[in-house]
C-alpha cells in the first residue's frame, strides 16, 4: 500500500510562529507541547490538509503524527490493523471508505457538539463521521472547441455519437471511484455498468487524475472531462489566459452534479479520544473552513462559513439525498467494474 508516516515538523516553542498557508489559519505564538499526542491517517493529500495540521499542532500543543495515503488503501489498512492500530483519526476523501470501517465496528461516535457544527445531511446517522468540505463533480471543457449548444444536460448524454472520442474519465482516481459507487447506488449497478461500457464503446479517453484532465482540456488535447470542481480554478490561476477551459454543471438532479464530502472520524481503538475530538472540531472552526474555501477552493461545510467568491452557489445532487452509510464496501466492487470495463486501455 502506498502509505508513509511522518511527524508534523512543528515542535512548538512559545516564541515560534507559523509561516505560509498555516499562518493564515493561526497567526499567534505556538504553544509548548503539553505531552498529548495524536496519530492521523489522512486520505487527503499533504498539500491540502498539511497547513491545517500544522496550525492545529501549533495552537493546541498536541503533537501530531500523520500517515499519508489513498483513502481506500488506508481504510483497508485500518481494517487489517483492527484494534491494534495507532490511528486516532481517519480523514477520508469521502464517507465510502468510512462506511467500510463502520461495517467492521472500528469507529466510535463523534460528540454531538461537533456534529452540530454542520447540517444533518453532512454527518452520519450513526455519528461515526462528520463532513468538513465538499467537492462537486462537474464537466470541464475547452471553451474554444465546445460551443454552448454541445454542452450536455446529463452524464447519460455523453454516450451519444456526437461525443465520440471527446470525453476524458479519471477512471482510477479515488473521487471517480466514489462517484461511480454512488452512481451504482442511485441508478443500480446494471445501469451504471452499461453507462461505463457505453462510454468505452464511444471512445472515452482515460486519464489518471482530475488535474491531468483539466490541463489537457485547457490546452485542447481533449474537449471535455469529468472532474472535481476545484481543479479548474487551481489550474486556471496557475496558467492564466493560456488555459482555455471552464467548468460546466449538469442539471441539478443529475448524478453528474453530485457533491462528495470529505469525512473525519475517530477510531474505536483510540486512546486519545479527547484530542481527536479537539482536532475534528478544529477542522470545522472558522479559520480552517475559510482556509479550505480560499486556498483549496473546496466548499466549506461548517455553518456560517461562506464559500470563496469564485465558487458558484451549490445546487446539484448534494449529500443529503445520498445514504453514504449504506455504501460500505461498495468502492471495492466499483474498482472491479471499472477495471473490467476496459477504460484503462483507452
Amino acid at each position: 500500500m502506498a502509505v508513509a508516516i511522518a511527524t508534523i515538523a512543528t515542535a512548538c516553542g512559545s516564541a515560534r510562529t507559523l509561516e505560509g498557508p498555516a499562518a493564515a489559519i493561526y497567526d499567534g505564538e505556538c504553544q509548548d507541547a503539553d505531552g498529548r499526542q495524536l496519530t492521523v491517517y489522512s486520505g487527503r493529500t499533504e498539500n491540502l490538509i498539511g497547513p491545517v495540521l500544522d496550525a492545529f499542532e501549533c495552537e493546541s500543543g498536541i503533537e501530531v503524527a500523520v500517515r499519508w495515503g489513498a483513502s481506500t488503501d488506508l481504510a483497508l489498512l485500518l481494517g487489517e490493523e483492527g484494534d491494534r492500530t495507532a490511528a486516532d483519526v481517519f480523514l477520508s476523501r469521502s464517507p465510502g471508505p468510512v462506511g467500510f470501517l463502520e461495517g467492521k465496528c472500528l469507529l466510535t461516535a463523534i460528540e454531538h457538539d461537533i456534529l452540530s457544527l454542520v447540517s444533518d445531511e453532512n454527518s452520519s446517522d450513526e455519528r461515526t463521521w462528520v463532513g468538513f468540505t465538499g467537492r462537486k463533480r462537474v464537466l470541464v471543457y475547452n471553451v474554444d472547441e465546445v460551443p454552448d449548444d454541445e454542452l450536455p444536460d446529463s452524464v447519460f448524454d455523453l454516450t451519444d455519437e456526437r461525443y465520440r472520442g471527446r470525453v476524458a474519465i479519471p477512471a482510477t482516481n479515488g473521487s471517480f471511484v466514489d462517484w461511480f459507487t454512488v452512481f451504482r447506488d442511485q441508478h443500480g449497478t446494471e445501469v451504471a455498468m452499461q453507462w461505463l461500457d457505453d462510454m468505452v464503446a464511444n471512445d472515452a479517453r482515460y486519464y489518471p487524475n482530475n488535474r491531468s484532465i483539466v490541463e489537457a482540456a485547457g490546452r485542447g488535447e481533449i474537449d471535455m472531462g469529468l472532474v472535481n470542481h476545484y481543479y479548474q480554478y487551481q489550474v486556471a490561476e496557475a496558467s492564466g489566459e493560456d488555459h482555455r477551459a471552464a467548468n460546466w454543471d449538469f442539471t441539478d438532479d443529475d448524478i453528474g452534479s453530485l457533491l462528495i464530502i470529505t469525512a473525519a472520524t475517530v477510531t474505536a481503538a483510540s486512546d486519545n479520544v479527547e484530542a481527536a475530538h479537539e482536532f475534528i472540531a478544529y477542522l470545522l472552526s472558522g479559520p480552517s473552513q475559510r482556509y479550505f474555501s480560499s486556498e483549496t477552493l473546496e466548499y466549506p461545510l461548517a455553518a456560517g462559513v461562506a464559500p470563496a467568491d469564485v465558487l458558484p452557489a451549490l445546487g446539484g445532487l448534494e449529500i443529503g439525498s445520498i445514504n453514504f452509510d449504506s455504501l460500505g464496501e461498495g468502492f471495492a466492487r466499483s474498482t472491479e467494474i471499472i477495471e473490467a470495463s476496459g477504460i484503462l486501455n483507452e
